[in-house]
């Protein structure tokens, strides 16, 4: 189970139910998908590029509009396992993490890519969610190994790039 905190904090794009239960599919599937056998709380907050542009400058000293940021709570080894035992909880819930998405910049890139808005949101969520699960692309190996991940989770969810 999971607790999933989902804010619209823009007003650029209307972000409708379908936008908002693809977000809460994407991320149970991918829980349920790495095998989480623990109740999870994740955030997910929808920004503008503004927001996500002075985030991004103040966690990252980057001064940069970007898609998404991640920001887990857990650190995990190489085999995806969790490395500190000192979880933070709220309640029965263990915080995997915080996900951060700019909807002006999922909007530009699923146009860019000649796919579906909600393709695209789906696509930075799964992104995201296993960055919080221990994923990275820092070399070519892991990048692989991400990305094939991500598209066998939005296949299985039957959101594909052809989506419109």
């Amino acid at each position: 189970m999971a607790e999933i905190i989902l804010e619209n904090n823009q007003d650029k794009l209307p972000i409708d139910d379908r936008i908002k239960d693809t977000i809460e599919q994407v991320i149970l599937k991918t829980l349920d998908e790495e095998g989480c056998d623990f109740s999870a709380e994740v955030s997910v907050t929808i920004v503008d590029a503004e927001e996500i542009r002075s985030i991004n400058r103040e966690q990252r000293n980057i001064d940069a509009v970007t898609d998404v940021l991640s920001f887990p709570m857990l650190e995990f080894d190489e085999n995806k396992e969790i490395i500190n035992s000192d979880f933070d909880m709220d309640g029965e819930n263990l915080l995997l993490g915080d996900i951060v998405i700019c909807a002006e910049r999922a909007k530009e890139q699923a146009r860019e890519f000649g796919h579906s808005f909600k393709r695209e949101m789906a696509f930075l969520t799964v992104h995201s969610m296993l960055h919080l699960l221990g994923y990275d692309h820092m070399d070519g190996q892991e990048e692989r190994e991400m990305f094939a991940r991500q598209e066998e989770i939005l296949n299985m969810l039957g959101i594909t790039r052809e989506e419109v």
